[in-house]
């Protein structure tokens, strides 16, 4: 995303090599446990991060959104493919449109940088709003696959029969299967 998106006082800009020590911190009080701080660092050091995001408000980092490569193919074709999450936001923030603001802009580059599917591992409710769905995800085989793995294509890419979508191995190595 080059510059910035500015939302009130809230600015959505690209994740710095600075921002590293607050985006851990985004995730370690966002969710239960340090597992989502520690698959954004494995991420990160395998490079699987193809974008990766920062809510900023007051100069302090109060969300993050990571899309990292997926490996998906379709009726034996290859797709230029991404997976969104983690996502997280300061809880004292949640529920104020931080999150949404981050997953359109990473949703935005991702359309723009030609990708043509997009999958998350969440909450349908949810993500539906942003055009994700399980019947979208459901031909492609996954150890996530179920109401929860959903997809979003982008253009005219294909809707195949049959395929296969598998995360970035850190996803695999921190245990965060279904």
């Amino acid at each position: 995303m080059s510059g910035h998106a500015e939302t009130g006082s809230r600015t959505i800009r690209p994740a710095e090599r600075r921002d590293a020590g607050a985006i851990r911190a985004v995730h370690l009080l966002a969710f239960p446990t340090p597992a989502e701080a520690a698959l954004v660092d494995r991420l990160d050091r395998d490079r699987d991060v193809v974008v990766s995001l920062v809510a900023e408000q007051e100069g302090q980092v109060i969300g993050h959104l990571l899309l990292s490569r997926m490996q998906v193919e379709g009726d034996g074709r290859a797709f230029r493919a991404l997976g969104l999450g983690p996502v997280a936001v300061l809880p004292p923030m949640q529920r104020s449109g931080v999150g949404t603001s981050l997953i359109r802009g990473g949703l935005a580059i991702a359309k723009a940088t030609k990708e043509q599917i997009v999958f998350v591992l969440g909450e349908p409710d949810y993500y539906a709003r942003f055009g994700f769905s399980a019947e979208t995800a459901s031909p492609f085989a996954s150890p996530y696959s179920g109401p929860y793995l959903m997809a979003l294509t982008f253009g005219d890419a294909p809707h195949p029969v049959r395929g296969k979508a598998d995360y970035a191995p850190a996803f695999t190595a921190l245990g965060l299967t279904a």
